[in-house]
């Protein structure tokens, strides 16, 4: 079966082609129902049937419910729920380890569910790298061997596969661990190995299933910062599973958070802070550290200027009142990052921000 494309591209992409470098996700109201027969219990699922009718009359699980989720091109889209939630079936529908009982998926402009199996193959191999939570690294290999796995199974030449893996084991903080084996390791050197085994690949489209979950604290969020200063460079689509809000917020250019298989919720992190769509997220939220996630641009009095010193809007609440402080200042000016004024904003605002008030807690 050809490669479905969407009618503005069909004319300038080869039927075996797969996505370029610049990869946007879409996925359209997608289903996965698990079970013998999926097809026949299709239609009263997306008529409303519920997760436990469907298990305890008909015998099917529900994995997935009608989700739609545009995913940036170069952006981190972090899908993030409690256990059972979904968020890995999900992610591994977007390789098509898991096939989806209804709905689209688009890569760039290439329909992911209608590749033919040359074209899945080459997709999976080259334009999608996965890390899992286990690390799943091979024991009897080391780690410049597990690295340069991806590039031998393309069959790339020996020495430029050595030379691509050599980089990104010393990106990753690794260099001098080449001929070690992976029992050798700690667990976030373990999973820097993972890391290191998907950027050789160079793949435009980078699948993390609880890759730091396993992770002591401090280790995981030393990756977490490791990933945020690669991405900067590498621009990656990253797609990234967790069930920690914390690091939802931190890591994600866009968050979706899913319960029983649905999307409750999707938006930046701010939005999800600020405009909690029910009490499930609420609870969520509650205990979160306004300060690391609103940003001035937010709280600004726009056109107004004051006597203080100039922040950026894209500041976090937290990091502006520390120069307020520092400065010992009331007030700072709001510039863009060309440093044109675009307003101001207070101490109090901060304050305020940072510190709900009772009822809203109590909401």
């Amino acid at each position: 079966m050809a490669d479905n494309l969407n009618p503005a591209s069909a004319a300038k992409a080869g039927p075996d082609s797969v996505p370029g470098n610049a990869v946007n996700i879409s996925i359209k109201h997608l289903y996965k129902i698990f079970g013998p027969n999926p097809a026949q219990h299709l239609a009263a699922v997306q008529q409303g049937m519920s997760k436990q009718e469907l298990r305890d009359v008909h015998g099917h699980v529900l994995g997935l419910r009608d989700i739609s989720i545009d995913m940036p091109a170069g952006g981190i889209q972090v899908v993030m729920g409690l256990s059972g939630s979904g968020k890995s079936t999900l992610i591994r529908h977007i390789n098509r380890l898991i096939e989806p009982t209804a709905g689209e998926l688009w890569a760039g402009e290439h329909n992911v569910l209608a590749m033919s199996p040359r074209a899945l193959r080459h997709f999976r191999r080259e334009r999608t790298a996965m890390v899992f939570q286990n690390f799943a690294l091979f024991p009897h290999l080391t780690v410049q061997q597990n690295t340069e796995y991806g590039l031998q199974v393309q069959h790339v030449k020996h020495k430029k596969r050595q030379e691509a893996a050599a980089r990104w084991i010393e990106r990753v903080g690794l260099k001098g661990y080449e001929d070690s084996y992976p029992n050798q390791l700690s667990g976030g050197m373990q999973q820097r190995v993972g890391l290191a085994r998907a950027l050789t690949n160079d793949a435009p489209i980078l699948l993390m299933d609880e890759a730091f979950s396993a992770l002591d604290p401090m280790i995981r969020s030393d990756m977490q910062s490791v990933l945020l200063d690669l991405q900067q460079e590498l621009g990656k689509t990253i797609v990234f599973i967790t069930h920690d809000l914390e690091e939802a917020l931190r890591l994600g250019d866009r968050i979706a958070i899913l319960r029983d298989g649905e999307v409750v919720q999707q938006g930046t992190g701010q939005q999800i802070v600020l405009k909690p769509a029910d009490d499930y997220i609420s609870s969520f939220i509650k205990d979160v550290n306004r300060g690391r996630v609103i940003r001035c641009r937010t709280l600004m009095t726009p056109g107004v200027t004051v006597d203080g010193p100039s922040v950026d809007a894209g500041l976090v609440l937290e990091e502006v009142a520390r120069v307020l402080s520092a400065e010992g200042k009331d007030a700072a000016n709001v510039t863009n990052s060309r440093g044109k004024p675009l307003g101001s904003i207070t101490m109090s605002d901060l304050i305020a921000a940072m510190v709900p008030p009772k009822a809203e807690e109590a909401t």
